[in-house]
Order: C-alpha cells, then structure tokens, then sequence
C-alpha cells in the first residue's frame, strides 16, 4: 500500500509540473491563460482542504480505535499506527499544497 501512495504522489507530482511548465511557456503570449490556470489552482486547492479535512478526521479516528480494540494483537496495533501517520502526512501535504505550488513557480 506504501508504494502504490508513493507511486500516486510522484505521479501527481509530475503531472502538476508538467501543467505548470506548460502554462508558463503558453502562458507568456496569453495573459489571459494564466490567469484562468492561477484561478483553477486556487480552487483546486480551496476543495481538496475541504474535503481533507474530514477525510483525514476520520482516517485517525478509525485508527485509534483499531488500536484501541485490537485487544493486543501486534498486528493490527501495527496496521492502526500506520493509518494514523499516513493519515497526518496526507493531510499535511494539503495544507502544503499551496507552498509547493510557490516553490516551483519560483523554479519556473
């Protein structure tokens, strides 16, 4: 499950690159473009936060409570933690969202 997330985020990664690489080289003739491009980012991320929020809510409560009703098998003691700190970094990569698209902007 690790590297199938891994492999989903270097491939979103990639795929936002890609897109702000292209609004840039486009975007010069166009003001317009750019704008329109800025604007879509913008609520991109206004959704994802919102519904991450609850997602990632959810995600720790239910990894608690495997915790907490695994009744001292390892195994899903093991299983709960992992949803919790996958649950956290998810979430903390879209409330960062907005400093990274920045930081390749700067790149660009």
């Amino acid at each position: 499950m690790k590297n199938n997330f891994l492999k989903y985020m270097i491939i979103s990664l990639i795929f936002t690159l890609s897109i702000m690489s292209m609004y840039s080289i486009y975007g010069a003739s166009d003001p317009t473009l750019v704008t329109k491009v800025n604007t879509a980012f913008k609520k991109i991320q206004g959704y994802l936060e919102k519904l991450a929020t609850p997602i990632a809510g959810v995600a720790i409560a239910s990894g608690v409570l495997m915790r907490k009703l695994s009744f001292g098998d390892d195994e899903k003691m093991i299983k709960g933690k992992k949803i919790i700190v996958n649950a956290i970094v998810g979430y903390a990569i879209i409330l960062s969202i907005d400093l990274i698209i920045k930081f390749v902007d700067g790149l660009i």
